[in-house]
Formats: C-alpha cells, sequence, structure tokens
C-alpha cells in the first residue's frame, strides 16, 4: 500500500502530461489531417511560409497554386498551413 501511495505523484503527473501536452497536440494532427485531406480546387489558401494563393489542380502530394499575376508555382501538400475561404 505505501508503494501506491509514493507513486500516485509520478502518475498523477503522467495524467496530467498526457491531458495538458499529448492529447491536444492529437487533436491539432488530426484537424491538419482532415484539412489536407479537404483541399480541393479554387480554395484560398496560406502556406507555411505565409505564401497566399489560390489552388489550381491537386493531386495525392502535390498543389499547384495560382499566385499574382496567374503564376503557378507547386508546393507539397504538407506545405499548406489554412485554408482561408473555400469556394
Amino acid at each position: 500500500m505505501e508503494l501506491l501511495v509514493s507513486m500516485l505523484p509520478f502518475i498523477a503527473i503522467i495524467v496530467l502530461f498526457y491531458f495538458l501536452l499529448i492529447r491536444p497536440q492529437q487533436k491539432q494532427q488530426k484537424r491538419v489531417r482532415e484539412m489536407h485531406a479537404n483541399l480541393q480546387r479554387g480554395d484560398k489558401i496560406i502556406t507555411i511560409g505565409g505564401l497566399h494563393g489560390v489552388i489550381d489542380s491537386i493531386d495525392e502530394s502535390v498543389v499547384v497554386l495560382l499566385v499574382n499575376d496567374n503564376r503557378k508555382l507547386t508546393y507539397d501538400r504538407t506545405a499548406i498551413r489554412e485554408v482561408v475561404q473555400s469556394d
């Protein structure tokens, strides 16, 4: 019984870490995966580098973006940080 009581603070710290650090990170990763899976042509996006553009074409791993003056840039799908507005 004394062993359980002495281990209780360590168990409490592990549970606290799970709910404060691990679980929120897992939820965020799930949201990002869903956002990447739902990308489609015409979505206005921002890349991780801060570039704003509109998706011109998309496949499994590559996204072609239209930027200023109808210039096309190719990015990895994982380089997209957020969808600003979808059409």
